[in-house]
């Protein structure tokens, strides 16, 4: 019996129009564009200032514009997963609002939160629908507005993140490409290390936590760059001997775009030069689950069918994970 992988059959992203640059964060808290693109590699950042605006939006315009291209219909989709860390609200799930948006109705939607690694997560979790043969066609969004807990008087968090949404299309193939496998860990102890320390069961919302400015993100950053640093390139060299892929082999390293200075660690350690690495962290900023569909829909004209990937990523959790793929279509 043919063994059924899933394989990535078309990819779509959407970025806000409106450009924060780092001249204009300047303007806002005590930073310079020097500062941030020799500590960060940031440039600029996509925000999404429209009110009543959210992840679904983003997410929504993002899984119109795969269905578009890929010539799929709305009412055939099984399943979506969307990967968030800034949901709509606490519920219903924002995949359950993409769903309703983009009329999606003979499918269940759920949300997955695994921090920056969450579309990796949600990438793996939607295989294994796929793998079973219970499930033809599965859409994984990556969507994340983290404009909305990001402490614009915190200079050592407000420049690196932005808004933005991604989405790729899950089929079953019995070809040799698809996702071929992955590594995924956890450590809680990260915990204290970045999280957003009201809002949940624990520390509900009250006039105390708004006032204290307990809502954004909180993040220890040098402890998460040195997890993010270790764990990153670590994994990332597991998958590459675990299938015996060389810098020659592989064609792209697909890495979640935190730090530049974490991407070129991570690279370097994997033996890959610049040339094979995906890095669009310069415009976009780091956009936590949306970072590496925005990264395949960037580059999706140069992948060819075959092409060997690894994506990376870490995040909040803390969580990490390397995926092994085979690209599975041309694109021209």
């Amino acid at each position: 019996m043919l063994k059924i992988r899933a394989a990535i059959t078309g990819v779509h992203g959407y970025v806000p129009e409106y450009i924060l640059t780092n001249e204009e964060l300047s303007r806002m808290v005590d930073t310079t564009d020097e500062w941030i693109m020799e500590r960060i590699g940031i440039k600029e950042r996509h925000i999404l200032r429209e009110k009543n605006l959210g992840s679904s939006y983003m997410g929504a315009l993002a899984v119109e514009g795969l269905l578009k291209k890929t010539n799929t219909k709305a009412e055939d989709v099984d399943l979506l997963i969307c990967a968030t860390v800034t949901p709509d609200m606490q519920f219903p799930a924002t995949a359950n609002l993409i769903s309703d948006k983009v009329g999606i109705r003979n499918a269940f939607s759920f949300d997955l939160n695994a921090g920056c690694s969450g579309f990796l997560y949600a990438l793996n979790t939607a295989a294994k629908y796929i793998e079973s043969g219970s499930h033809k066609k599965v859409i994984v969004v990556g969507s994340d507005k983290m404009s909305s807990i990001v402490d614009y008087t915190d200079r050592a968090v407000c420049p690196i993140f932005g808004d933005g949404a991604g989405a790729i299309l899950l089929e079953p193939t019995t070809e040799d490409c698809g996702v071929m496998d992955s590594i995924l860990r956890s450590d809680g102890v990260g915990a204290v290390h970045l999280h957003q320390k009201a809002g949940g069961s624990v520390n509900p919302a009250s006039h105390e936590t708004v006032d204290a400015r307990e809502h954004f993100v909180y993040q220890e950053g040098q402890t998460v760059f040195k997890w993010a640093v270790s764990k990153m390139a670590d994994i990332s060299l597991e998958i590459m001997t675990k299938h015996q892929l060389t810098s020659e082999t592989l064609q792209w390293l697909v890495p979640h775009q935190a730090n530049m200075r974490i991407i070129d660690a991570t690279s370097r350690r994997m033996g890959i030069t610049n040339e094979k690495v995906m890095i669009n962290i310069e415009k976009y900023g780091n956009t936590t689950a949306a970072t590496l569909p925005l990264c395949l829909w960037e580059w999706e004209s140069k992948l060819k069918k075959g092409d060997n990937l690894i994506l990376v990523a870490f995040g909040a959790g803390f969580t990490w994970g390397a995926t092994y793929i085979k690209w599975a279509y041309n694109s021209n």
